[in-house]
């Protein structure tokens, strides 16, 4: 064992040994001070939500409800996207005549090659926060497993605005429950995957998909 980690560890032992031993971890209140409720009308949400996910470079375009199918089709033509990988959920009349759909079953899950042979994924999303300009995926209907946006240069999410919270913990209070009784993976996505090296120089793609579009639906 390296002395860095020995000396981790010890330090550990050495804050442990006050602790009493039937003393349980929601025995001790944590204080949260901070902010755990929005103030926000949703107009304003949604508006900060567009632009926060803007910084972080991903593309973000707001429509009604009866323009998705013609701006997923803008965005498939515009990306030059024509092998569109599809998880259950997403409805058929989304998607363009033009594309190849390639679903992805649970009896029969892509391989990380066909994954990686297509243009692009197309997913909703479980929820969003404003603040930082984070979209949530938990798995569910429409979003599949978490390969499908790690592995795709390309990752178009459709967002509700009534899905948009304001702050980070009106976001976690969402899936509290959900991860206790399914335990099924959170994926946070804030923009485009991208990562910078030692002289700061950004390189995107890394750890998943190089560009994310995100379509803000208004209900």
């Amino acid at each position: 064992m390296s002395n860095g980690k020995e000396i981790i560890l010890e330090r550990i032992r050495k804050a442990l040994q006050e602790v009493p031993p039937d003393e349980k971890p929601e025995d001790v209140k944590v204080p949260r001070e901070y902010r755990q409720m929005s103030k926000l009308e949703k107009e304003e949400r949604v508006a900060l939500f567009t632009e926060r996910a803007g910084e972080y470079k991903a593309t973000v375009k707001r429509i009604q409800q009866n323009d998705l199918s013609d701006a997923i089709s803008e965005a498939c033509r515009r990306e030059k996207v024509n092998r569109l990988v599809v998880p259950l959920g997403i409805p058929e009349e989304w998607l363009p005549d033009f594309i190849e759909a390639i679903p992805d079953q649970k009896n029969r899950p892509l391989s990380h090659q066909q994954l990686d042979s297509s243009d692009g994924v197309i997913t909703t999303c479980a929820a969003a926060i404003a603040e930082t300009g984070t979209i949530i995926l938990d798995a569910g209907e429409g979003q599949g497993r978490r390969a499908l946006t790690l592995v795709p240069d390309y990752h178009l999410c459709i967002v509700y605005e009534d899905q948009i919270t304001e702050l980070v913990p009106e976001g976690f209070a969402k899936f509290g429950e959900v991860v206790k009784q399914k335990g099924v993976p959170i994926t946070f996505i804030s923009g485009p995957s991208a990562t910078s090296d030692i002289e700061l120089s950004r390189v995107e793609g890394v750890h998943g998909p190089r560009r994310l579009e995100i379509v803000i639906v208004a209900e």
